[in-house]
């Protein structure tokens, strides 16, 4: 799901909150968790507080089990898809507090909150350079969405991409030399590489169906990415050139959203089992592959924790909640446990 079609379902699913004043009793309960609890800081997206009388959105903290639960961004108006930057100094989020949509960052106290991109036109996925120096953005302040690139302070910013079709979803490689990206400019999506300067731009996954997602191995040698080049969403892997594409899941269904581990041993994904959607885990060869939450929920979004040991994820309970599980399905514990939307968890580096 593109940038704007991800902005407009949160709208929607806002405005019907404030006409039906959600409700979340009647889950389950929860397990509580055996052994430890996990450990660090998540940053998310909640509208428990009310502001001009309807649930708006807001960035907020928590101790990764639940604990200390703080609104950051304190604002009337919408924030939300909060991004740590790789040193977990700052935090980057999206903010309409200016009429639209402009990057913001600010510290994990919610001090410093400062417009970056400063543009009329809506700034959007934000993407912190692995050194924390730079952000890659989309933007359509030239008319289609393009992505773009900014010193970390907001100065030069400058336009990547030229292509006359939509650009979406910028991730940098791990050594921060390239940037990998999902554009429009074939006619479908499709997943494209360039150089940090926007040099040397090429179609990586080259299908004759939909391709998104990319999302680089630690090691910066593979690409996970979903294609529908089969009829249906799948996990593919690729080579960093484009070599090598094969699939991974093995679902008759949709699966999407793959998330390599921090070691890049498995790959966390979101899966359509009947009716619902709930995460599976697999071996990063494909093989293994396990549902890990296993329930009649809706579960999508996962994050894993730093050391590996913990996945955060969303679950539709009534309203959304952030619930974390252990990488082997054990000790599975709601974190935020509020009667509220809370969603787009990202664990602290």
């Amino acid at each position: 799901m593109r940038a704007p079609q991800k902005a407009a379902a949160v709208l929607i699913c806002l405005a019907a909150l404030a006409a039906s004043a959600c409700s979340c009793g009647g889950a389950e309960p929860t397990p509580t968790p055996t052994t430890s609890v996990p450990q660090g800081r998540i940053v998310f997206t909640s509208d428990r507080d009310i502001n001009v009388s309807a649930p708006v959105p807001e960035v907020y903290i928590m101790d990764a089990d639940g604990s200390n639960q703080t609104n950051l961004s304190q604002n009337a108006s919408f924030d939300w898809e909060p991004l740590w930057s790789p040193d977990g100094s700052r935090i980057a989020f999206i903010a309409k507090r200016d009429g639209n949509d402009e990057i913001y960052v600010m510290n994990p106290d919610g001090s410093g909150q400062t417009n970056l991109t400063n543009d009329a036109a809506a700034d959007l996925e934000p993407a912190w350079s692995p050194d924390g120096s730079r952000i890659a953005f989309v933007s359509d302040r030239d008319g289609d969405r393009e992505v773009y690139v900014m010193d970390a302070d907001g100065s030069d910013q400058t336009r990547l991409t030229h292509s006359g079709g939509n650009e979406s979803a910028p991730r940098w490689s791990p050594d921060g030399g390239s940037i990998a990206f999902v554009s429009e400019r074939d006619g479908q999506a499709q997943v494209y590489i360039m150089g940090a300067d926007g040099s040397g731009q090429t179609n990586l996954s080259n299908s004759a169906g939909g391709d998104s997602s990319p999302r680089w191995s630690p090691d910066g040698g593979t690409i996970a990415f979903v294609s529908e080049r089969d009829g249906q969403a799948d996990i593919y892997v690729m080579d960093a050139d484009g070599s090598d594409q094969q699939r991974l899941s093995t679902s008759y269904k949709w699966d999407w959203d793959p998330l390599w581990s921090p070691d890049g041993s498995r790959i966390v994904f979101v899966s359509l089992v009947e009716d619902y959607t709930d995460l599976f885990i697999m071996d990063a060869d494909g093989s293994n592959q396990a549902n890990l939450t296993g329930d009649s929920y809706n579960d999508d979004s996962p994050v894993w924790s730093p050391d590996g040991d913990w996945i955060a994820y969303v679950s539709w309970r009534g309203c959304k909640e952030i619930m974390a599980i252990r990488a082997d399905g054990s000790d599975r514990l709601n974190v935020s446990d509020r009667p509220s939307w809370d969603w787009q968890p990202t664990w602290a580096p």
